[in-house]
């Protein structure tokens, strides 16, 4: 006989994530293939997937330290979700998890359990702007209604797990997308997965696969009915944020004016925020006006919701700061922020690169510092099946020479030439404040002086941005030009851009000036010369 478990335990908690992950890994596929709600953009498996990842990977990390107890096990599970939640069903998702883990803190037997499934349905319901039935919501709260008279841990687990796969495959007639489709809800199937999971950690057996394994793949004409309205808003706009309570409320308010599927999950400091919106640099700034948003991810839909195929061609760009995530995604690019003193990973690059949903990905790294983990990337999404050029592009400002000159009717060979032609082509040049006294190329520094970096190297020190700036300009022009970008971060003074427009028309008399924001966390300013 299979011995069951009478409480949750750290042990259980560890094999329940990552026994959740390989039900997910199994499904994925499947999972992605019915997703038609609310984009049927594919990927609600693989982000159900990559939210449980981060989940099993905080709690693995806790067990390489010391022997931990199970409240700090449920936490690290919770926040570890939270912070690696993707796309809308993972935002929920991390949020159930969260409201379990505000129960379960406090004790793990059935009791508990039931009463934690029912914290983490209310709490999920109220992170969604606009709940609809139908959905993962529908099957989480059936799940928690289906437990709550109580009992041992066993028969809990058992009792949600059946109330949600009975609740999944009623989600066709809740919702009419489903239903002419012919599928359940992909976010409600993963979630079966999830407690399928837990049934097996405890009661030591494993369980039957949903019966939802049987629906087909959809076409996007099957999801899609003159009924629905017309297409949704053109950008994903996910980002963690760090503020306090009060500002979130104002976020949501903001956020939900905007545009739609919003999900703000999170408490105490730090919040993931998930919404769909046509004005990607607005839904950031929001974020902006609220608090700290990181790990920024904006994906262009690029009319998934039309076909159920992968686009022929897309870019991936890394960025260094919000604003050229707003400019870069408005023109199409799939994004990666690079935060000050923490570059993207290579699984960060690769999770853009599949993000994309393309056949073919242009990945332009605007770091010379990335362009090894650039390639490790590259080389992994070509495993995968996926055509993947890498144009080395040293500085943003040579990415967005790139991206204005990308063609995506153009043979992907003769687009890849002319984006580095025009890479190429850029000069590039950065200003930054030293933090230390140091030998540069250019002599010695002290902290607080302004470094004028041309080509990556020190070429001038100077004491104050504007003069700096112009000095670094002057030299680069000395050897021609037409065009000078200007990218200047939000933490620089306004008049810095206009000093040197003024410069530029003033002194090279054909020579054109375009300025960009950059936003918070990007470099005091950043100069191209075309």
């Amino acid at each position: 006989m299979p011995q069951t478990a009478q409480t949750l335990d750290a042990a259980a908690v560890r094999s329940w994530c990552a026994r959740a992950l390989d039900a997910l890994g199994r499904e994925r596929e499947e999972i992605d293939a019915i997703n038609v709600y609310p984009i049927a953009d594919g990927d609600t498996g693989t982000n159900l997937y990559l939210t449980v990842e981060s989940a099993a990977r905080a709690v693995e990390a806790l067990f390489t330290k010391d022997a931990p107890d199970a409240g700090a096990a449920i936490k690290a599970m919770a926040h570890g979700a939270l912070i690696g939640a993707r796309g809308n069903s993972g935002t929920i998702l991390s949020q159930l998890l969260r409201g379990m883990a505000s129960v379960l803190t406090d004790g793990r037997d059935g009791e508990h359990l039931a009463r934690s499934l029912a914290a983490a349905a209310r709490a999920a319901r109220e992170a969604v702007a606009h709940p609809v039935e139908g959905t993962i919501l529908s099957v989480a709260t059936a799940a928690a209604d289906a437990c709550d008279s109580g009992g041992s841990l066993v028969t809990v687990a058992r009792g949600a797990y059946e109330g949600a796969r009975t609740a999944l495959e009623a989600t066709p007639g809740q919702l009419a997308v489903l239903e002419r489709a012919g599928v359940v809800d992909a976010g409600g199937r993963g979630l079966v997965a999830v407690l399928g999971a837990l049934v097996e950690v405890v009661s030591g057996e494993a369980q039957v696969r949903p019966t939802g394994t049987a629906h087909r793949p959809i076409a996007a004409d099957e999801a899609c009915g003159p009924e629905d309205g017309p297409a949704g808003p053109a950008f994903e706009v996910i980002y963690l944020l760090e503020a306090e309570d009060a500002a979130v409320e104002r976020l949501r308010a903001r956020l939900d004016a905007l545009g739609d599927s919003l999900v703000v999950v999170g408490g105490d400091g730090l919040w993931n925020v998930h919404v769909h919106v046509d004005d990607a640099g607005a839904a950031v700034e929001a974020g902006v006006e609220a608090g700290r948003p990181y790990r920024i991810r904006i994906t262009h839909f690029s009319g998934v919701t039309e076909t159920r195929e992968r686009m022929q061609r897309a870019v991936v760009a890394v960025v260094p700061g919000e604003g050229l995530a707003g400019l870069c995604a408005e023109a199409g690019a799939t994004t990666v922020l690079a935060r000050p003193g923490e570059p993207p990973a290579a699984g960060e690059l690769l999770d853009a690169v599949r993000r994309a949903h393309a056949r073919e990905v242009v990945l332009l790294p605007n770091d010379t510092d990335l362009r090894h983990t650039a390639g490790a990337a590259a080389e992994q999404a070509r495993a995968e099946g996926i055509r993947v050029a890498l144009i080395p592009t040293r500085a943003a400002v040579q990415g967005i020479a790139a991206l204005a000159v990308h063609e995506p009717d153009r043979r992907f060979d003769e687009d890849v030439v002319a984006m580095t032609a025009a890479a190429g082509a850029t000069r590039y040049a950065e200003l930054a404040v030293a933090e230390r006294q140091s030998f540069t190329s250019a002599g010695v520094c002290q902290a607080g002086d302004v470094l004028g970096l041309i080509e990556g190297d020190v070429a001038v020190i100077g004491q104050d941005l504007t003069t700096t700036a112009r000095t670094v300009l002057d030299r680069m022009l000395s050897a021609g030009g037409e065009l000078v970008t200007l990218i200047v971060a939000d933490e620089t003074p306004p008049a810095l851009a206009t000093a040197l427009e003024r410069h530029v028309r003033e002194t090279y008399l054909a020579v054109d000036t375009a300025t960009y924001r950059g936003g918070v966390g990007a470099p005091p300013l950043l100069i191209g010369v075309e």
